[in-house]
């Protein structure tokens, strides 16, 4: 009955429909069949986002957080019934907000339960709320708690008493270890918006959110200590152990005691916790048979363990993970013990260590970490048996001498690292074997030549050879050392006879080999799948010829090489380039088929001319400190962009030169001394907004006495903010992603907006968007660390003043398409300007941006990708054979002048190894 009704009255009419926590497919179902009137939106708000995949709607946006602006304001409308804090309660404010973390329901019902309350009432509920979360929040965080099944349940509350801030794949081996389903439970918990995995792939949960699982936790308890299923509040797990309170119940357990605090507890305090998975118990001392101790757990963390080894009454049949850093074992078990399920072993810093444990009975092994057991000698030959070992970690093991010769047998080992092994000076022979290994560090080691076998057959994807301090590699678990330390021999030698070895190289580290360009093996340009080079610190004084010769070479380093004078004959494909600390570098060219989108040149001294630069894509420019640049070169830099320039990014910052007033271009419209500026937005009449700047002038504060090296202060964040003073309305525009550097002297940064019919997107989230409204009143505000003072800031707006159809070319597509092509309508140029043929030849060198989806080890991922143009029609003509590596091919008889062009339409071409499921055009840019 209701839906026929809201059938009728809507059915063909544009409208506006916003449904409200939806927690059932059906729900969006119910739509299903009327016939919206055309731009008609429908807005759905959810707690479960695999209701919107189910669904699949047109596009889902994450609501984030307020800031803590928006959150001060929305929490005092209801706290002070008005916009602002009362000047008595502004600390106590402060306090709310932060215990609230930007969530809107917190803030509401916070500030109403507060409003009212006398400052010392405040004080009292603030502490309250600490030890007893407010009821009405968590009733409402717990809608999405109810909703779990038993195994997510149980998932929700170990990561909310235990495993917050944890690696996510460590966490994920322990609970598949408990008998959970955490691959499918985690993404869940994210889905449900319980839970996030940060960018260092760690687990994070909201403090409210924590706050609500631990409560759970404690009302199944029914107040009783010993009920507890999981125990981490430090004084409850002394008084549970100490009083021998805790019961079946109890499945985990936390306690990290102060490094001063000397306690020991006796094994039969854990007695009757029969069912007890997790412990934690960090720098205690256990007295007693530990037999007391559970047959059930599955992961042991004690670090500082004092126990020279295990006792062999101690149950570890079921255990997952063992992790013993720091602790004071010589020996971690007797030979006959079986540990079958034992996934993880870390026994990092343990110095009383001498030789690892026999591995015939821990078959499954995946992780074996040993990094910093300085009196490990050697490994048992056993290890050959652990047919699943991933990751073996001995960086820092200074006194180990060998590899036993049954490593090669580890086929499925990805991660070696040797670093720091300073007695290691050989490689066990049929290394080949070890198809799966992706990255090997021998830095800091005595060895002197690769095994002959070494890299035929082998998946090497990174590396760092002896005598070099470059690094590529990523850490797991446990993070590999930087490589910083003396050299000990010098490994050109070693390059010369294996480096055609690495056909599969991907990164290679090379710096402070005390490489000269005659030293630099040609050989190096046949590691075709090179995409990252580490060349710093060495002594060449050109680019070595065999860099521009890699053809998948992205990233390349080059930073503090001393001698280096020029560079030039980059590789097309190089996106990053790092020379910072080049004080004799005068002059780099760059070519004009570049991808180059982030350039470090700080502190190159002598640098006067980037040559052949192009201006006109994404680009990331850090000139700190280098003061030389020539005028003509700083002009072009940083001259104002014409009316019908390209959508781009820009980030620029380099030195104010002695002498220039203020350091902001003159051609800025508006300039003010301080942190902020406001303008008014441009009326349509006046033309379309197509490019915001803003730049600041920016020192270190010269009455502050912090410490400093050479005159260099730490980097500082910056954050720029907009306000609408119309709708007083706050947002972000660039958030603080980047740390910029400091220094005594005024450097000036700039940064560049496109503005797409009005609309400006926040940097690093696109589904964020400013508009500008005509005759509104903007002001732009800088934060910058406090030791940092803003002298100057300034705002300038490009407004295209020309009429539909002016000369030039310019297209701008921001709409989502399901097809490969795109029409661009409306083209014209100037008749006299070019032939046909040259217009082919130079609109063919376009770049279009395409975000692709994926679909990789089952797991839906995004990321963009850039590619070149692959075909031009023209008037319905097509102009094929256009290729990355070749400029449009067109019939001779073809090329005449071209008048106005009534359709432009661009198709391309995506090559990828993997499952491409969808993709969609994210801009389309032609410039000539």
């Amino acid at each position: 009955m209701g839906i026929e009704w809201i059938k009728e009255r809507i059915e063909g009419k544009k409208v506006l429909i916003v449904l409200d926590d939806v927690d059932q497919v059906k729900q969006l179902q119910a739509l299903v069949g009327i016939r919206f009137g055309q731009g008609s939106r429908v807005i759905a708000t959810t707690r479960d986002e695999q209701i919107l995949t189910q669904l699949g709607v047109h596009k889902k946006y994450k609501v984030e957080e307020l800031n803590n602006w928006e959150s001060l304001r929305l929490f005092s409308h209801h706290a002070f019934k008005k916009g602002h804090l009362t000047d008595d309660y502004k600390d106590l404010s402060i306090r709310a907000v932060e215990y609230a973390g930007g969530i809107p329901l917190a803030l509401e019902v916070l500030g109403c339960f507060l409003n009212g309350m006398s400052v010392f009432e405040w004080k009292s509920e603030l502490e309250k709320l600490q030890s007893f979360p407010h009821e009405d929040i968590q009733n409402i965080l717990r809608l999405s708690f109810k909703s779990l099944d038993y195994y997510a349940k149980k998932t929700f509350l170990d990561i909310a008493c235990f495993f917050i801030g944890m690696d996510k794949e460590y966490a994920i081996r322990i609970l598949h270890g408990c008998g959970f389903f955490p691959y499918i439970d985690l993404s869940l918990l994210i889905q449900r918006s319980l839970m996030t995995i940060d960018v260092q792939n760690k687990l994070r949960m909201h403090d409210l959110i924590r706050d609500m699982g631990r409560d759970i936790v404690c009302e199944m308890s029914l107040g009783d200590l010993g009920q507890l299923s999981r125990l981490w509040f430090h004084e409850d797990v002394l008084n549970v152990l100490r009083n021998e309170k805790g019961l079946k119940a109890v499945e985990g357990l936390t306690l990290n005691l102060p490094a001063l605090e000397d306690v020991q507890l006796k094994t039969k305090a854990f007695a009757k916790m029969k069912n007890l998975r997790l412990l934690e118990i960090n720098g205690a001392s256990l007295i007693g048979c530990y037999k007391h101790l559970s047959k059930e757990l599955r992961w042991l963390c004690w670090l500082k363990c004092p126990l020279k080894v295990l006792p062999q009454d101690f149950h570890l049949e079921n255990l997952v993970v063992l992790d013993m850093q720091y602790s004071s074992v010589e020996q971690i078990w007797k030979d006959d013990r079986v540990l079958n399920k034992l996934k993880v072993l870390n026994l990092s810093y343990s110095k009383n260590l001498t030789k690892s444990p026999n591995f015939l009975r821990v078959p499954h092994l995946e992780l074996l970490i040993l990094e910093g057991c300085i009196n490990l000698v050697e490994l048992h030959e056993s290890i050959g048996h652990l047919k699943g070992l991933v990751l073996l970690n001995l960086n820092g093991c200074k006194n180990f001498k060998k590899l036993p010769r049954s490593i090669y047998t580890l086929k499925t080992l990805e991660r070696l690292n040797l670093s720091g092994c300073l007695k290691l000076d050989k490689l066990p022979e049929k290394f080949e074997n070890m198809t799966s290994s992706k990255e090997l560090v021998i830095h800091r080691t005595a060895i002197k030549q690769l095994p002959s076998s070494f890299g035929l057959s082998m998946n090497i994807k990174g590396g760092s050879l002896p005598g070099c301090k470059g690094q590529f590699l990523e850490s797991q678990f446990s993070s590999f050392s930087s490589w910083i330390s003396p050299k000990n021999i010098n490994p050109i030698s070693l390059l010369r006879a294996s480096v055609f070895r690495f056909g599969n190289l991907g990164r290679l580290g090379l710096s402070n080999c005390s490489f000269s360009e005659d030293e630099i093996l040609n050989d190096i340009g046949s590691l075709s799948s090179l995409q990252g080079l580490d060349l710093s610190e060495n002594n060449f004084r050109k680019l070595p010829d065999c860099v521009s010769s890699l053809p998948k070479l992205q990233y390349l380093y080059l930073e503090k090489c001393k001698s280096l004078l020029s560079i030039s004959e980059l590789p097309a494909n190089v996106e990053a380039l790092n020379a910072s600390g080049c004080p004799k570098l005068k002059t780099l060219s760059i070519s004009r088929s570049s991808q180059l989108a982030s350039l470090h040149l700080t502190d190159c001294c002598n640098l006067d001319e980037i040559e052949d630069l192009r201006l006109d894509p994404d680009l990331f420019i850090n000139l700190f400190d280098s003061y030389n640049l020539s005028r003509k070169f700083r002009t072009r830099l940083l001259q104002c962009p014409p009316t019908q320039c390209n959508i781009c990014h820009r980030v620029i910052l380099l030195p104010c030169v002695p002498g220039e007033e203020g350091g902001i271009p003159s051609w800025f419209s508006h300039q003010r001394i301080g942190s902020s500026i406001s303008f008014h937005v441009p009326s349509p009449a006046e033309g379309a907004i197509r490019v915001l700047l803003i730049c600041i002038v920016y020192a270190k504060q010269k009455e502050l006495d912090l410490p400093m090296k050479e005159s260099y202060m730490p980097m500082t964040e910056i954050k720029v903010m907009i306000h609408n003073k119309k709708r007083d309305h706050r947002q972000v525009l660039l958030p603080s992603l980047f740390l910029y550097s400091v220094s005594m002297s005024d450097h000036l940064l700039l940064f560049r907006w496109p503005v797409v019919k009005n609309k400006v997107v926040v940097l690093g989230s696109p589904d964020k968007i400013i508009e500008f409204v005509e005759k509104v009143e903007m002001e732009v505000s800088f934060e910058l660390c406090s030791w940092v003072e803003v002298k100057k800031c300034g705002v300038h707006i490009v407004v295209d003043e020309s009429k539909t159809g002016s000369s030039g070319v310019l297209a701008v597509m921001d709409t989502t398409v399901d097809d490969q092509h795109v029409i661009v309508p409306n083209i014209k140029w100037m008749r006299q300007s070019l032939t046909m043929h040259e217009f082919i030849a130079q609109v063919c060198d376009i770049w279009v941006k395409v975000k692709v989806g994926y679909v990789e080890t089952g797991e839906a991922c995004e990321e963009w990708r850039t590619r070149h143009m692959y075909s031009l029609f023209i008037e319905g003509k097509c102009w094929r054979g256009h290729s990355p590596q070749t400029t449009a091919v067109c019939d001779q008889k073809e090329c005449r002048e071209l008048g106005t062009v009534e359709r432009l339409e661009i198709s391309w071409l995506l090559h990828t190894s993997t499952s491409l499921v969808q993709f969609w055009l994210f801009n389309t840019i032609v410039s000539l």
